[in-house]
Parts: structure tokens; sequence; C-alpha cells
């Protein structure tokens, strides 16, 4: 009797277990059991609110996760810091001049997505085949201008990098720490190019001067110049054109000398296995979908689909942006951010 009451409770066993095992191979073929997949940005909360929902509609199947979303340095700084053991399936929307850094130290997979040769040249990897960045638009310096305060300060709208020099404008300036922001790291480099270095670094000296605060955010200027916070930021130029769409008051200047810019990129991370699930994500990102999202607000994409630029901005938006060396700068990063960081970092924002 206790044999026949043994086989029985093992056959009810077994059942369970098979009745388990089939669920989960339904589940996963189904994609309710899909894996989950993690991405790090640096795109702000407001993109990332447009574009994830329309990858989920394309892929419904594919679980994406936001493991981590900041500025590009702190995005860049922990990438660095998980190099040896890396979380990351993908990074998107993180400055190519961050991913140079991370390739020279090993830290990508080559994978060419799907209409990679629609990518404008300069705006990915030209060294690797397969490559091991992918641009998706440039963002670009900008200086926001609050027009109420300034107009209670008397303060006129900056429209050069030389205007920002002018005494009136002392401690009337907030700019991004180029150690924290892909938006302060790309002006800053952008003036030691233009300038060249000597001359660049004699200009950020006398620039100091007027910064009431450099924030650990590029969008962070803008939002203060907004609020009235601070009359005039140094940001990037898509922030104070959203904030005035808002309803914000505020004008926006691209420097006369010609604007910093930064592309913005995608990668695979070098993990011991690479999901399926990461290159499908670096597909569609590339995909023309997603470029007309992009392009609704940075007119600058990576390929040339059509778009009307923004309002605000001029009918060739190329025309703003200076000869940018993106890697000078990436080659140049480390040695820049300690130079910066020694003279000026006395005027930051707590962290």
């Amino acid at each position: 009797m206790m044999n026949i009451l043994h086989s029985n409770s093992r056959s009810r066993f077994l059942s369970v277990i098979l009745g388990l095992t089939a669920l989960m191979v339904f589940l996963g073929f189904s994609g309710v059991y899909a894996e989950e997949l993690l991405v790090y940005t640096a795109l702000e909360d407001d993109e990332v609110a447009v574009y994830l929902p329309a990858f989920k509609k394309a892929h419904p199947d594919i679980n994406v996760t936001i493991a981590f979303r900041d500025s590009t340095g702190i995005v860049t700084a922990k990438l660095l810091a998980e190099k040896d053991n890396p979380q990351a399936d993908v990074v998107w929307g993180t400055a190519a001049t961050s991913l140079l850094v991370c390739n020279e130290l090993g830290m990508l997979t080559g994978y060419n997505p799907k209409g990679l040769e629609k990518v404008r040249k300069g705006m990915k990897d030209g060294k690797n085949d397969p490559v091991r960045w992918i641009g998706i638009k440039a963002y670009v310096t900008g200086i926001v201008g609050n027009t109420i305060e300034m107009e209670k300060k008397k303060l006129p709208m900056p429209k050069s990098y030389a205007d920002l020099l002018k005494p009136i404008y002392q401690g009337q300036v907030v700019m991004p720490n180029p150690a924290s922001s892909g938006t302060g790291f790309l002006t800053v480099s952008a003036i030691l190019q233009l300038m060249g270095e000597e001359k660049g670094w004699d200009y950020l000296d006398q620039l100091h001067e007027n910064i009431a605060q450099y924030t650990h955010s590029g969008s962070k200027p803008a939002k203060m110049a907004g609020k009235g916070e601070f009359p005039i930021g140094v940001s990037f130029a898509y922030r104070g054109f959203k904030q005035r769409a808002n309803g914000e008051p505020v004008e926006i200047a691209f420097p006369a000398e010609g604007s910093g810019y930064e592309v913005e990129a995608n990668a695979l991370m070098k993990k011991p296995r690479i999901k399926k699930e990461a290159k499908i994500f670096l597909d569609w990102a590339i995909s023309d979908e997603a470029m007309a999202l992009y392009a609704k607000v940075y007119p600058i994409v990576a390929t040339d689909i059509k778009v009307e630029a923004p309002e605000g901005w001029p009918s060739d938006p190329m025309s703003v942006l200076i000869d940018n060396d993106l890697e000078w700068a990436a080659n140049n990063r480390k040695r820049i951010l300690k130079e910066w960081t020694q003279r000026y970092d006395s005027k930051s924002a707590p962290k």
C-alpha cells in the first residue's frame, strides 16, 4: 500500500514538473518570458518617454529596461567603473567621444546594424568593420537667456563666446561641468579647437570670472535660466527650444564663432553572451522610424532623412557647427578634464 501511495506521489510530482516546464517553454516562445535587455543612456528623460514606447510598439516581445540614465559624464564614469564586469547590454544616445574611450579599452563589440549604409560619414565608426559605435544625432551648444531677467538687469542677449566675457555678465552665467556633462565637454573642447589651446585656456580663464556655477547636467543651465535662477545658461540648443515651446521666456543663440557639437551614439557592450535582442534594438535605433522621431527636435540626425528644421534653427542647421575633430576630443579627454578641474572646479555645484 505504501509503495502504491509513494508511486502516485511521484507521478503527481512529475506531472507538475512537466506542466511547469511546458508553461515556461510556451511563455518563452510567446515572448511573455522574454529576456530583459539592459540599456544605459544619456538621452533626456522626455526624449526616452517618446522614443522607447515607439520601440516597444514595434517589438512588444522585447523587455527593455533603462537600467541607468544620467548625464553623459556620469554614464561614462559608470561604464568605465564596470569595465571588468559590464552590466549594460546596449548604450543608447551617449557621446561618441565617450564611446571612443570605451572602445580603446576593449569594452565594445562590433556590430553593423541594418541600415548602417545610410548613416553619414563622420557619424559612425570609420575605423572598424563591423563598427563599434553608430551615431543617431548631434547635439549642439546653445546660449539660453531669460528675456524677463535680462530686461530687469539691463543685459543684452549674448550672441557669441566673446560676448560672454563682457564685465556686465559677471556672476550671471551658468555652464555645465565638462567632467560630468557631455554638453560641458563638447563646449570646452570646441573652444580649444576653435582658438587653439593657449588662447582657448586663456579664454576659459576669463570666462570663469563671469561664471556663477558649473552644473553637473548639460540641460540644467537652460532650466535654471528658464526659471530665472540665473539670466543666462550655456547649454545645448535642444533644451532651450523645448523650454520656449513650453512657454518659458527664453531666447536661444548659437555662438557666432560656431557651435561645438557632439554625436550621440549607440554601442553594443562586450559581454560573455550577446543577447539577440540587443542587435534588434540597435537596428531599430537607426531605422527611418527612429530618425523621424529624433528629427522632430534635433534637425541634425545621422541619416539624410528629409525633415524641416524646427522653429528657431537656421534652414541649414549644419551651418552653425564648427569643424569638430571627435577623435582629437576623445584622445585628449582625460588631459582636458584634469586641466579644467584643477583650474575651475571650485565653482562646481555640490554633487
